[in-house]
């Protein structure tokens, strides 16, 4: 059910709110290009600035649009143990596939500390859970013997976002994790290798511009075809590197802009990327024919 390419999707706004008819449209778009799933309120839908009502409202939003053609993992973690539950049980209640929960951001909790949040959440709420884990972001880095533990031992702890891009941290939760341990790439970059030892997919962000080019990768892996998916992981590659030109989500979004899909505004303390990057932004989605 949870595999391939799923779109770590962008939450336009419009005079300070969301704009709900270009979050469905963009929506649609990338259900119409093939992709496999869609995360609602991750980091690259600005869920940080957002607020408690307008976090529902997205996730709501997402699940009424998608109607059931592919899964929606939802975006509910908090490095408030308390306030991540009761973000996924709104998430299981809205009607999600499953829910993808960051791993405690500035609190820099210990091992146990991790092990015993995630814990605290599936002892809660009874819904499939991603591990997020993404310590460029968080501050700490959950461990492959962490992540084994909790695959072992939390019934609704099913897989990982990786976003460590960690070769061998990859390998090593996949050697320790039991077989149906559902590791998806966080990083758009080493998705094929990732599935070359045994990932399952890729929660993406470069899916929201090329969202044809990264499913045909992951389709590709998923049949074998790795002459196929080595062409396709070089191709992307000048477009993952535009993507983070500058923090996540802002060169996203300026594209999916001058591509006419939605307003570049982006929330403080994120800002309008620079003229430069404006610049690249262009010039590879011109190579690509997108504009």
């Amino acid at each position: 059910m949870f595999h391939g390419t799923i779109t770590a999707l962008l939450t336009p706004f419009k005079n300070g709110t969301i704009d709900e008819e270009a979050y469905r449209a963009h929506i649609e778009w990338q259900l119409e290009q093939g992709v496999n799933g869609v995360v609602p309120c991750g980091t690259t839908g600005e869920s940080a600035t957002m607020s408690h009502a307008e976090h529902e409202s997205a996730i709501r939003i997402c699940i009424d649009q998608v109607k059931g053609r592919v899964p929606v993992i939802a975006g509910s973690g908090s490095n408030n143990t308390a306030e991540a539950i009761s973000l996924t049980r709104f998430a299981k209640n809205a009607g999600a596939d499953a829910a993808l929960l960051i791993s405690p951001y500035y609190n820099k909790p210990t091992q146990e500390g991790i092990y015993q949040h995630f814990k605290a959440i599936n002892d809660e709420v009874s819904l499939p859970m991603f591990v997020y884990n993404v310590p460029g972001r968080t501050g700490s880095n959950v461990l492959p013997a962490t992540q084994a533990r909790m695959a072992r031992e939390l019934e609704h702890v099913i897989g990982c976002k990786e976003a460590t891009a960690n070769l061998v941290q990859v390998s090593n939760i996949l050697e320790q994790c039991p077989e149906d341990y559902i590791l998806l790439s966080g990083d758009d970059f080493t998705v094929l290798p990732t599935y070359a030892v045994g990932g399952k997919g890729v929660i993406s962000v470069t899916a929201n511009v090329l969202p044809d080019m990264m499913s045909a990768l992951t389709a590709a892996c998923e049949r074998g075809d790795y002459e196929e998916a080595r062409r396709l992981h070089f191709a992307l590659e000048p477009m993952n590197r535009a993507m983070f030109a500058e923090s996540n989500p802002i060169p996203c979004k300026t594209a999916l802009s001058l591509m006419g899909r939605m307003s570049p505004d982006v929330r403080l303390p994120l800002c309008q990327p620079s003229e430069s990057t404006v610049k690249l932004l262009r010039e590879v989605l011109a190579s690509y024919g997108r504009i």
